[in-house]
């Protein structure tokens, strides 16, 4: 689903999976084997991702019953509520990406054949602190997200 560049990682204090563990066990929850092995397939590259693109990775893993579906889908809450993925509605359904481990970034996306494209710019959030500092305002985060129609879907 994403097309475009890739942003860099940014250093983390601990690997997505330790984050996790601690994450679960600050609410008395364990890391179970099913819940490490969603972890590393989601965090082994960055992407643009729904559930059904998730499950398909994982479809061994399902089929050997390591992993269950109802799993996968209260690990991604976990994860989202962790503050390690963030989830978006795109064209009526949700797709996720990572925010541990992943440099801050916006959006654009194409309404016609859905691609999502990352953008940063140094220029924006320059603008943001400014505005910021001209209100006394402490920015905690921001996201912005435009929408249009892509080169390749205008035929240009």
């Amino acid at each position: 689903m994403s097309e475009g560049y890739s942003l860099h990682s940014v250093d983390v204090a601990l690997p997505p999976a330790e984050r996790f563990r601690q994450f679960l066990q600050s609410g008395g929850k364990r890391i179970t084997q099913q819940r490490r092995l969603i972890v590393e397939i989601v965090f082994s590259h960055h992407d643009h991702f729904d559930v059904d693109e998730l499950i398909e990775h994982l479809q061994d893993l399902i089929a050997q019953r390591k992993v269950s579906r109802p799993t996968v889908y209260r690990t991604l809450a976990e994860l989202v509520e962790a503050g390690m993925l963030r989830k978006m509605t795109l064209g009526g359904r949700s797709v996720y990406e990572h925010d541990y481990g992943y440099p801050r970034h916006d959006h654009l996306f194409c309404q016609m054949c859905n691609k999502l494209l990352e953008v940063h710019s140094d220029d924006r959030e320059r603008l943001r602190d400014a505005a910021a500092e001209k209100y006394h305002f402490r920015v905690l985060g921001h996201r912005m997200f435009v929408t249009g129609i892509c080169a390749e879907c205008r035929g240009t």
